[in-house]
């Protein structure tokens, strides 16, 4: 029971670091994460998704299926609304 609080808590910090990100996106009109990122860590967020759901752990199905909306949004925000900022 005490590793499902640790497992949420852990969900609930990295969703606010993507959500964090995304915004300042949003606030700076530029894609804070490269398109081809974007692109793969939704690819590969997605498939992690399918993996979850398979073993039936809802923490990562929820981290993995939010990641992958986040990197999905990200990827529309690149294409439409601002270059990826060169790191």
């Amino acid at each position: 029971m005490a590793t499902d609080y640790i497992g949420i808590v852990g969900l609930l910090l990295i969703l606010a670091g993507w959500v964090y990100e995304f915004w300042q996106s949003l606030k700076s009109n530029k894609a804070g994460v490269p398109l081809p990122f974007a692109l793969l860590y939704g690819a590969g967020s997605f498939m992690l998704t399918l993996h979850s759901i398979q073993l039936g752990d809802i923490v990562f199905i929820i981290l993995n299926a939010a990641a992958t909306l986040i990197a999905v949004a990200n990827a529309i925000f690149a294409i439409t609304r601002g270059k990826a900022k060169k790191k």
